[in-house]
């Protein structure tokens, strides 16, 4: 059990999480053709577009309504109203997802209200699907906001349904999976002759692909809001990540569709009740390339062990990406000296560590001072340099690393990769007796010190 403290300082030094609306705006993106319009000053969506844009490496379609100091004081609804309007004219999205931010909820803008005389006054737009989502930055984290967004997308496109697809599940995923993490969990799903519908699904709008044109003014690929709606077709509803609970539980108040939540995919024993669970749902034995993933694992574990066991680590990020690491990490034999998120969540009480702060990187980095390794986002690097630990670049953003959104970190292979990329790290910066330098010159005494220091690591290495 671990203790959680909720950091007093008075202001938030180099700071670890990101807002809300910009968590809304990335589920958004998981939609197919559709467009994120955050209700705030341009300053708000030129953050979202530097950082999802450096992360993905891909054209961030983000919009604003661009409030200025006027309309700041006297109310945005001529801003939400044109914003819409122009969108709509110009990139014809299927959907609009209004993210609003911390400038406009501390004003009080009505935007629901808003909408209701738009709608009144402009029918035409009745064929865009417009979706709101209250996010201020001052509550909650990125995490939040990307809870609060499929929420709100669940409340306004899933139908109830007579009619079930015994084939077909729902699969809520969180804002710690990445396009990889996605494609994985899908074709596993797809294993067991089930096809799923992801929501929100990054993994055709994040991946890479190269558009026919050279920039698209909505998202490409994702969920659609057939699909969307289809959702309550489904047998069961998969949430992956505390996270999702809410979204799964309304979508079952809604639809009627029970649900099933993975805290997480990461690890031995996590992918294990996950493929259990799926040759369970589809009465299917676990084909027989699945079963062949699984030893990979356990060799790797075992091999990973001699690198990771007894190591000291830090770790910075989101509640449920931080329930993954740490656990994986503490099933490896590392010892979980500092834990920092971002926001609240069910999980933080019961990390496999003493404490676990609801902080900054500055908190981190003063918690790590005695660690090997720092796991936290690309923001953290700085903090590694000065405690001259390595990094290993986790969660959104990894700006200074190419292929962020491609690495698989869940199921068996994304399991066994995991340790591997953690292990070598902790293997290419521990000292050998073969790496001591030995400069000629040297007298005796310097000669039966560095004796003693080799024969110390190699004890510490057995």
């Amino acid at each position: 059990m671990a203790t959680v403290i909720k950091s007093t300082k008075a202001a938030c030094v180099n700071p670890l999480k990101m807002s809300a609306p910009l968590g809304a705006s990335l589920a958004f993106f998981g939609m197919n053709n559709c467009i994120p319009l955050m209700h705030g000053s341009q300053g708000c969506a030129s953050l979202g577009l530097v950082l999802l844009g450096r992360h993905f490496k891909e054209p961030i379609p983000i919009q604003t309504t661009a409030l200025n100091e006027v309309t700041s004081i006297l109310g945005g609804y001529d801003n939400i109203e044109h914003a819409v309007l122009n969108v709509r004219e110009r990139a014809k999205p299927a959907m609009i997802g209004i993210c609003s931010t911390g400038l406009t909820e501390t004003r009080g803008d009505d935007i629901k209200g808003h909408l209701d005389i738009i709608h009144q006054l402009h029918p035409e737009i009745a064929d865009t699907k417009i979706i709101h989502v209250s996010t201020p930055d001052y509550i909650g984290a990125f995490q939040d906001g990307w809870a609060n967004a499929v929420l709100a997308i669940v409340k306004a496109l899933t139908q109830k349904s007579e009619k079930k697809n015994r084939k077909q599940v729902n699969v809520l995923v969180g804002c710690h999976l990445t396009v990889a993490d996605l494609d994985e969990i899908r074709e596993t799903i797809e294993a067991f002759g089930l096809s799923a519908i992801i929501l929100p699904d990054i993994s055709n709008s994040l991946d890479g692909r190269i558009p026919e044109d050279a920039f698209s003014p909505t998202s490409m690929g994702g969920t659609t809001l057939k699909d969307a709606a289809a959702m309550g077709e489904s047998i069961v509803t998969i949430a992956i990540g505390e996270q999702m609970r809410e979204s799964a539980v309304t979508l079952e108040s809604i639809a009627g569709v029970p649900y099933v939540v993975f805290d997480r995919l990461t690890g031995l024993q996590a992918s294990d009740r996950f493929v259990a669970y799926l040759s369970w749902l589809s009465d299917t034995p676990v084909p027989e390339k699945i079963r062949r993933q699984r030893n990979p694992l356990q060799d790797a574990m075992l091999d990973g062990h001699f690198a990771c066991s007894a190591k000291k680590v830090a770790i910075g990020a989101e509640p449920d990406l931080l329930w993954a690491l740490a656990n994986l990490m503490h099933e490896m034999g590392c010892e979980i000296v500092c834990a920092v998120t971002t926001t609240n969540s069910p999980l933080l009480e019961n990390l496999p560590c003493q404490t676990v702060r609801i902080g900054d990187l500055e908190d981190l980095e003063f918690g790590a001072k005695d660690c090997q390794m720092l796991i936290t986002h690309a923001h953290g690097r700085q903090a590694a340099a000065r405690l001259n630990i390595p990094l290993y670049r986790a969660g959104l953003p990894s700006f200074d690393r190419i292929g962020a959104a491609h690495q698989l970190n869940v199921g068996y292979r994304g399991t066994r990769t995991l340790i591997f990329n953690l292990a070598n790290l902790f293997l290419e910066n521990t000292p050998t007796v073969f790496e001591t330098p030995r400069p000629a010159g040297m007298n005796d005494a310097q000669i039966m010190a560095i004796k003693q220091y080799d024969m110390q690591t190699e004890k510490e290495l057995s």
